[in-house]
């Protein structure tokens, strides 16, 4: 798996950098220093994953994050920041990144949220979901005219915002006074025509798609 690191604290970007060499399966070929020049390491070396600092002089993260996704889709990006605030996370995940770890993150948690994110699974903090579940609403100009995105109806957009909340199987289904069945069919055709593999990928695709605060 090809790594490029991207932060601006050479102390943070060395260490990373070290860190990943000890992982099995891991080449770090680039380490950025800013925004711009993650780009153009993305472009020149076609990278698996970057793992992404947001705080960046020149091009901050965000912004970085949504053109390496724009213009290099086969490229994921993961971020890892000291950032957990709602702007930070909803900035992050609407401009396509995959993963948001925050920076007291252990070894084999990057490890494997790298891993995961290579493959196209979503990865997020535990701290990044708690505050997703305080910060996640639908908006009502989703469902107006049938603006829903990939078919989803506006029960399975209620259900992805619970989802996104936090909420299980059978607490949804509490919530909507229907069966646990029902729900169960809902989830299933959610993570279907989302492509998600997870709840966690659901969120992220929440965010993405606007269908989250």
């Amino acid at each position: 798996m090809k790594i490029v690191v991207a932060d601006d604290q050479t102390v943070v970007r060395e260490g990373l950098i070290t860190l990943l060499g000890t992982m099995s399966g891991i080449e770090v070929v680039g380490a950025a220093a800013d925004g711009e020049e993650a780009v153009s390491l993305v472009a020149n070396l076609a990278p698996d994953v970057v793992l992404m600092d947001l705080r960046m002089p020149r091009l901050d993260g965000v912004e970085a994050t949504r053109r390496i996704r724009a213009e290099h889709p086969a490229t994921q990006v993961v971020v890892l920041t000291t950032y957990a605030d709602d702007e930070s996370i909803a900035g992050a995940l609407r401009a396509g990144a995959i993963g948001y770890l925050t920076k007291d993150a252990g070894r084999e948690h990057i490890g494997r949220a790298l891993d995961a994110a290579a493959s196209g699974q979503a990865v997020l903090d535990v701290e990044v979901q708690a505050r997703l579940v305080e910060v996640m609403s639908l908006p009502t100009s989703a469902t107006e005219g049938g603006l829903l995105p990939d078919g989803l109806t506006v029960r399975e957009a209620e259900v992805l915002k619970l989802i996104a909340a936090g909420l299980s199987n059978s607490e949804i289904a509490g919530q909507l006074y229907v069966s646990e069945v029902t729900i169960k069919t809902h989830v299933n055709h959610i993570f279907t025509k989302t492509g998600s593999r997870d709840r966690s990928q659901a969120i992220v695709y929440a965010h993405r798609r606007g269908l989250a605060g």
